[in-house]
């Protein structure tokens, strides 16, 4: 059970819940604190004072004042105005991670809610309904109103939802899990659609994938090391302990623990090569740097899942306007993972023309093929890898950089957050594919080289590997074996073998 106060929710919990569907419950404590915050909200909404979107409207609308026997009209306009959103519908999991980390931030208190708005989120969750929401819309200011709204229309008993492995419309869902829908009162409309949650559950997952294929980079590049008859002599721990960077001196020593032992490297020691190419020599220099940015968007990730990112806030008996909505701090993690990412994936594309390449290496056969010219073996996998890091190359554009402004100029710098967060699964999706490739074409190298064998542990993956795709001996469609190689590395089955006793 996740139990949520708005202080305590990890990436590690976000996955869980998204796609193992742990259940999750309202903290006690967290109740008080909502309890405390709506007090405010129910005291000041008839007052003469005008409140943000409490008792006025929203956006450039936000100086017409709307009467007390309006109140609950407004918060449902507000939901159904918003939901607008047109593309792909996002995955499951995505959607429970957006419920979650909105349930989360309602319950740390400063929204003014009613603590049966954040529950209702908690039910949809614990019974398996999930809100169709479409992917595009957003533009990470003020938060993702147009997918968060349309999970709001689901609680109030609108829109659409799956249960139960069926489309419904969203009341139907509903009553068929036995979920009474929400009457919204004041300020509980715009405490559902303003916020980052949106942006930060696609964040969240591919930045779990993110860490596996920076994981399973180093020990693809050892196999691609090895096949290539390079040295590890450059992950000398000596070198990298003066240029302390974290992630450099944890990529050197994984690929040196990764090599150790290796009758390749054995069969080679006195050759007069002095140095490797830069794709092999630099690879902890490559992918450390890619691993201390992941490592940094995991703090800002953490900072965020368990901050108040809507507006109004309930502060001190007062109901405050600010710009905690604001997708910023997210939107430039979330560029900046797409450009390491394209990064792991460009250096492991290069690794795979050497291993390929006649006029770049002289010791395997030219595209690993038995027979060069009656086969092509795997000149043609290295052409998707380029493929897809030349898409990588265009998709690592930063979004940030490009506010439109929107809501009569009112709104007039966004994020646009929400478009970094979707290109980012593009270049996650991509990187894995590539690392797959290097992966199926460095073991094929390996197997040039037999009876020679590498370190225990590469030949422990190898073994595994060969579980999900049998080894290559002549010319064969690769399409099937680089999906099912590339879903093995992102779902941590690499690691796993490496691990394994």
């Amino acid at each position: 059970m996740v139990s949520l106060d708005g202080s305590q929710l990890s990436v590690s919990d976000v996955q869980r819940v998204s796609e193992r569907d742990e259940p999750v419950e309202i903290a006690s404590h967290a109740v008080a604190a909502m309890e405390r915050s709506r007090a405010v909200v129910e005291k000041l909404a008839g007052g003469e004072a005008p409140v943000y979107a409490v008792n006025t409207g929203v956006g450039l609308l936000a100086d017409v004042r709307v009467p007390l026997e309006d109140l609950e009209q407004l918060q449902r306009n507000v939901v159904r105005s918003h939901a607008c959103g047109v593309g792909e519908p996002l995955a499951r999991s995505e959607v429970r991670a957006m419920m979650l980390i909105r349930a989360n931030v309602l319950a740390k208190g400063f929204s003014g809610i009613r603590p049966l708005v954040a529950q209702r989120l908690c039910d949809l969750l614990n019974r398996g309904v999930t809100a169709v929401v479409p992917s595009q819309g957003s533009v990470g200011a003020s938060g993702d109103l147009a997918p968060l709204a349309h999970i709001a229309l689901v609680l109030i008993g609108e829109g659409e939802a799956h249960f139960e492995g069926a489309r419904y419309p969203g009341g139907e869902a509903l009553r068929l899990a036995g979920i009474a829908p929400v009457v919204l009162a004041s300020k509980e409309g715009i405490s559902l659609v303003n916020g980052t949650q949106a942006m930060l559950a696609v964040g969240c997952l591919q930045l779990i994938e993110a860490e596996m294929l920076a994981e399973a980079a180093d020990t693809v590049c050892a196999m691609t090391v090895d096949g290539l008859r390079g040295t590890p002599r450059a992950f000398d721990p000596r070198i990298h302990a003066t240029r302390p960077h974290p992630g450099q001196g944890k990529s050197a020593a994984n690929l040196t623990a990764l090599l150790e032992g290796s009758e390749i490297r054995e069969s080679h020691i006195t050759c007069r090569r002095v140095q490797d190419a830069y794709s092999l020599r630099c690879a902890p220099q490559v992918h450390g740097a890619v691993r201390d940015m992941l490592a940094g968007a995991s703090v800002a990730f953490d900072i965020e899942l368990n901050s108040v990112t809507d507006n109004p806030l309930v502060i001190d008996e007062e109901i405050i306007s600010g710009g905690n909505f604001h997708g910023e701090p997210l939107a430039l993690h979330l560029d900046g993972l797409a450009t390491a990412l394209t990064v792991l994936a460009g250096i492991s594309e290069r690794r795979i023309d050497r291993l390929v390449n006649p006029a770049l290496n002289e010791e395997l056969p030219a595209f690993l093929t038995n027979q060069p010219g009656l086969e092509s073996g795997f000149m043609m996998v290295q052409v998707t890898a380029a493929a897809l890091v030349a898409e990588n190359r265009v998709l690592a554009h930063p979004a940030s950089v490009g506010s439109i402004t929107t809501s009569g100029n009112k709104e007039d710098f966004v994020s646009m957050g929400m478009t970094s967060a979707l290109k980012l699964k593009q270049v996650t999706r991509n990187t894995r594919n590539v690392l797959a490739i290097e992966l199926l074409a460095a073991t094929r190298a390996l197997d040039c080289l037999r009876p020679l064998r590498s370190s225990q542990i590469i030949e422990r993956v190898r073994a595994e590997l060969a579980k999900r795709s049998a080894p290559w001996t002549a010319d064969r469609p690769l399409a099937a074996d680089i999906e099912s190689v590339g879903a093995w590395i992102s779902s941590g089955g690499l690691m796993a073998a490496q691990s394994a006793m």
